[in-house]
């Protein structure tokens, strides 16, 4: 690992690569970290109960990165709790999230680090996201919660980089790479379980924002997702938890009058998404759009043990 500074002056970086299966992709992420010019940067996995052998492949392949396996996948919010409970509990200043299905310029963490020491207040800070085939469409530039549309949306999704979107102040960056400090958690605390998975970044970074922290975004910090940019290319089962949640986090959030309207939203959204699909013979995406609007009004949240039938291959 290069280094452009002394790693005795350096804040304790905690990089917690979550992984749940795609062993290769693992791989390929933790190249990318290794090579990075921050000094004082300690690599975790978190395996959330791979069933590929990540966890062997990685002890025999990756011998200086530290693995921590989860005993049942424990999804984005469970996993990552997991790995920072531990890194704080090892000393780390500030812990930076990374999904496995990532890569990361050399240069992204040190300019994540400064951007969270630039402003005092700074709970989080986010890189600029590129989809996995270039490093020029944009997935991410920061996030924007849509009150009125009941939705939070990623800014810049399928645009070209051309420094449209500078440094600033955003209300979520997205969860494939965000940094957060140690005093941002001890102020709001880790992520909600009960996401299970989406939607728990947009809820962690709103907390911070409501407790008085910034929430920040930094184009010189780069990384690569390898996630679809549309709903359409969506599973099921990522169709029924992102409905779900989206329906718990606007019940969580805004004033009241701002709440019941996203609410209304956000359940008109899902009973669209029932009769639309249905009608175009998406019954699986139909059945996930109905089984959200059920749980969500029953307040059954956290994991489920759900299955769609006749998706489409």
């Amino acid at each position: 690992m290069t280094t452009t500074q002394q790693q005795g002056n350096a804040l304790a970086v905690w990089c917690i690569v979550l992984a749940y299966n795609g062993i290769d992709l693992t791989l390929e992420c933790l190249a990318t970290l290794r090579v990075q010019d921050y000094a004082n940067l300690h690599l975790l996995v978190v395996d959330n109960a791979s069933t590929d052998g990540t966890v062997k492949t990685l002890r025999a392949q990756a011998p200086d990165v530290e693995v921590l396996p989860a005993n049942a996948n424990l999804g984005y919010a469970g996993g990552n709790n997991l790995g920072m409970r531990h890194a704080l509990a090892h000393g780390a200043d500030l812990l930076f999230l990374v999904n496995n299905d990532t890569r990361l310029d050399p240069h992204c963490v040190t300019a994540l680090v400064e951007e969270i020491q630039r402003a005092p207040i700074c709970g989080a800070v986010g890189p600029m996201v590129y989809t996995w085939d270039n490093w020029q469409t944009i997935s991410s530039a920061g996030g924007v919660v849509d009150w009125a549309a009941a939705d939070a949306i990623n800014v810049g999704v399928g645009e070209i980089d051309q420094g449209q979107y500078p440094p600033r102040s955003v209300d979520f960056v997205n969860g494939c790479g965000i940094m957060v400090s140690k005093a941002a958690i001890e102020r709001v605390g880790l992520i909600d379980e009960r996401f299970f998975m989406y939607w728990e970044e947009t809820d962690w970074c709103l907390r911070m924002r409501e407790a008085g922290l910034d929430v920040r975004f930094q184009p010189t910090a780069k990384m690569q997702h390898k996630a679809p940019l549309t709903w359409q290319q969506q599973s099921p089962l990522t169709l029924y938890y992102m409905g779900r949640n989206r329906l718990f986090f606007f019940a969580r959030h805004g004033r009241a009058p701002q709440r019941v309207g996203a609410v209304i939203g956000a359940t008109k959204g899902l009973l669209h998404g029932v009769v639309q699909n249905w009608r175009t013979g998406n019954r699986a995406a139909s059945e996930a759009a109905r089984q959200a609007l059920i749980d969500g009004v029953m307040r059954r949240w956290g994991r489920r043990s759900l299955t769609f039938s006749g998706a489409r291959m």
